[in-house]
């Protein structure tokens, strides 16, 4: 039995280039950096090394009515803002609920909420947390609140494998769909962490950029200069869909979900297996699934976060998958790492460059790191060929989880 087709009905998200899908593809071709120095004293309240993220570019109250903002957590809040406009794009499919999945992954979770709900207890006593605090700072908060909004009964979970989260949501969204649970899933990531906590923690790792007198310019993979990533905030989401479900109904199809990837390291708990052994196995897996070789693959959203670990590891294990027929864009350059989000986010972005057959600049590099074997799109967006083209989104996170999710033009 032929495996069933899973097609891309809906895109939406909220992060920092942009409130909606077109703002951010706008902004994105644009090479427009979403990176500023954050507009409140915590790197001299909190000696934090610090002092800029990538936030969001609208705020959520600007979007959800007041009542609905007290009950969900900021990640919770970007995950919805994002349905929304996901469900909204894919032309709000009549599906029975018990044929509609929801998937949406988060790597830290409520952190806002938890972090507040301490800080009231030690000020103010037990007795002034909020009564739904718990039902906020859980990680599966975003999906649930999801599934309830739309109406999703077919099952509702929620990935949580760092920063591969989002990329996982939508891998398990395809394999509901695949296995005859769901005709619909809205899938993807979202992340609410510019918060001190977690930026004093990833700090204090080395993990993140300090490059305090020009954040615009901090993000820079593959840059030989790149010294961490770059904390972003947001959501991705994207509404897939039976093959067969999308054309009874004449939706519109932005890709095909060619193939999914997924593998871990088991090497460490943070930083990436060195030889890319484990990141090059996910990308065959999905090479595999979709019954591709590495040469049909003309574009990949790398992971690449601007750590000087990272970048390079992935790069070599791009090379010796797809060769250097693939065009290389690291869009985090400009967005920030949303973390749980990234690959959600990315996963829009490497949807919109199939549809529009436009691979994204990387900006900021200034000074390429020698000997990295892959064509890396720079500055300015490059052209990709017409006719039949596949994509590659990679997405890889603390505790060596490594996903590779394929798109291929509709």
């Amino acid at each position: 039995m032929a495996a069933t087709t899973v097609v891309v009905t809906g895109l939406g998200t909220t992060n920092p280039l942009g409130g909606d899908v077109a703002s951010t593809w706008s902004a994105v071709l644009a090479g427009k950096s979403g990176v500023h120095t954050l507009d409140n004293d915590w790197a001299e309240r909190y000696e934090l090394p610090v002092s800029f993220a990538a936030e969001v570019a609208v705020k959520p109250e600007d979007v959800l009515p007041r009542p609905q903002l007290r009950r969900l957590d900021p990640s919770a809040q970007y995950a919805m803002i994002a349905a929304l406009e996901a469900w909204a794009d894919a032309g709000s499919p009549e599906v029975d609920g018990e044929r509609l999945g929801a998937v949406v992954g988060s790597g830290i979770g409520g952190v806002w909420t938890i972090l507040d709900a301490w800080d009231t207890i030690k000020d103010k006593g037990a007795r002034r947390v909020m009564p739904l605090t718990v039902p906020m700072l859980m990680a599966n908060s975003p999906v649930a609140n999801i599934s309830v909004r739309f109406g999703a009964r077919a099952g509702a979970h929620a990935p949580v494998s760092a920063c591969a989260s989002g990329a996982e949501a939508i891998a398990y969204g395809v394999d509901m769909i695949r296995s005859g649970r769901a005709d619909v899933v809205i899938a993807g990531g979202a992340e609410a962490a510019i918060h001190p906590m977690p930026l004093a923690s990833f700090a204090k790792m080395q993990a993140l950029s300090t490059r305090n007198d020009d954040p615009e310019a901090a993000s820079r993979p593959y840059d030989v200069d790149r010294d961490g990533f770059v904390m972003g905030e947001g959501a991705g989401i994207v509404v897939l869909e039976s093959a067969e479900h999308a054309a009874a109904r004449g939706a519109r199809v932005h890709a095909v979900v060619a193939g999914v990837g997924m593998s871990a390291d088991a090497f460490d708990i943070a930083p990436p297996d060195p030889t890319g052994a484990g990141q090059e196995r996910a990308m065959r897996i999905a090479l595999a699934d979709a019954g591709l070789a590495g040469s049909d693959v003309v574009h990949v959203n790398a992971h690449a976060t601007s750590t000087p670990a990272g970048d390079g590891v992935e790069a070599g294990a791009i090379a010796r998958v797809l060769g250097a027929g693939a065009c290389v864009s690291a869009t985090k350059s400009m967005t920030g790492h949303l973390l749980g989000g990234a690959g959600a986010l990315e996963a829009v972005l490497t949807v919109l460059a199939v549809r529009e057959r436009t691979a994204p600049p990387t900006i900021n590099v200034d000074n390429l790191q020698e000997g990295l074997a892959i064509d890396l799109v720079r500055d300015e967006p490059r052209a990709l060929p017409t006719g039949q083209v596949a994509a590659l989104n990679n997405a890889f996170g603390f505790g060596g989880h490594n996903v590779a999710v394929l798109f291929a033009s509709a």
